[in-house]
């Protein structure tokens, strides 16, 4: 392996078209080598962008590539678990988008192959690496907003005129909680290091099997959360840490540079009394480096296949309950 960490893509996406590719353009250590499509049209923009990539037509030809050393995985949610897996076989390293996998217990197998293996295998649960989160959590530590009690957000948007999405179709595992509320669960479950212990309520809308919108209440062992998520509203993101003695307010918690500038709010009595601003950073840009200084230099890397298991494992818990209701 030489010392640029050299991917491999699976899958002419729009999201990695439109952000991983150029993030692995712009990371140090990172190069880009090689992408599987079967259409040469997809590949196109991305040779625009790097016309050094190799196009493979099948994604078995992609991973076994000597040259390849690590593969991400922007392919529909229902084919993550399969093509991590032989990956893995493949001895390459993996990043493969969320949900990594369909149910918590799933991820199981890829903990026991990640650590026979020596590979890293992590989900691209990018948020993690963005500053306006590792500062956040430095200020709940702080005790600044008093003793939490409740944590509360939100994440929407609108794709009801999409219906040919992947998002909106239940054979590939779409649905919002999958999509989004790894989004409100995870960062809540990051920022206070604590896992739900019960989920007080849950109720979601369907169309076609999958959800559009969900509500949910939960009880963790110091705060109450709640949390709502659609795929059928005008798009909104806020995620809020309310103690007895302030909030921390993320007005842009999960799209920074895409749906507003990244800021941090605490907010005492009855007024903002700090404003963090992070205008530049590139959370994709920094999970990739994360993930070569982990591979090449033998760095933790900040999101493991455990944390994610608690993520999945508390969507699970959620669509359990509201099955149950």
């Amino acid at each position: 392996m030489g010392k640029a960490l050299r991917w491999g893509i699976l899958g002419a996406s729009n999201f990695a078209l439109e952000h991983m590719l150029p993030a692995m353009q712009l990371s140090r250590n990172t190069k880009c080598v090689a992408l599987a499509t079967s259409s040469a049209n997809k590949a196109k923009p991305f040779l625009e962008i790097n016309q050094d990539i190799t196009i493979y037509k099948g994604y078995d030809a992609l991973i076994q590539d000597t040259e390849v050393d690590a593969i991400y995985i922007p392919l529909p949610n229902h084919l993550h678990m399969e093509w991590a897996k032989k990956s893995i076989n493949a001895g390459k390293h993996v990043l493969c988008e969320k949900p990594i996998a369909m149910h918590a217990d799933e991820i199981d197998e890829l903990i026991y192959m990640r650590d026979n293996s020596g590979l890293l295998v992590a989900e691209a649960y990018m948020i993690v690496h963005h500053p306006q989160w590792q500062h956040a959590k430095d200020l709940l530590k702080s005790s600044v907003i008093g003793k939490l009690i409740q944590v509360d957000g939100v994440f929407s948007y609108n794709n009801a005129h999409q219906p040919t999405n992947i998002r909106n179709d239940a054979s590939t595992g779409g649905g919002g909680l999958r999509d989004i509320g790894v989004y409100t669960f995870g960062s809540t479950r990051f920022l206070t290091d604590e896992e739900p212990e019960e989920i007080l309520h849950s109720t979601i809308t369907w169309e076609n099997g999958v959800d559009v919108w969900a509500g949910v209440t939960a009880k963790f062992p110091s705060f109450n959360f709640m949390g709502i998520t659609s795929m059928r509203m005008q798009a909104r993101q806020e995620m809020n840490f309310h103690g007895t003695e302030g909030i921390i307010k993320l007005t842009t918690p999960f799209n920074p540079q895409v749906f507003s500038q990244a800021e941090v709010q605490l907010h005492k009595d009855k007024e903002t009394i700090q404003v963090f601003r992070f205008p530049a950073e590139n959370h994709y840009v920094n999970q990739l480096e994360a993930f070569s200084s982990s591979v090449l230099e033998g760095y933790d890397y900040p999101c493991t296949l455990e944390f994610s298991k608690g993520t999945q494992r508390m969507i699970d818990m959620v669509l359990k309950k509201a099955n149950t209701n």
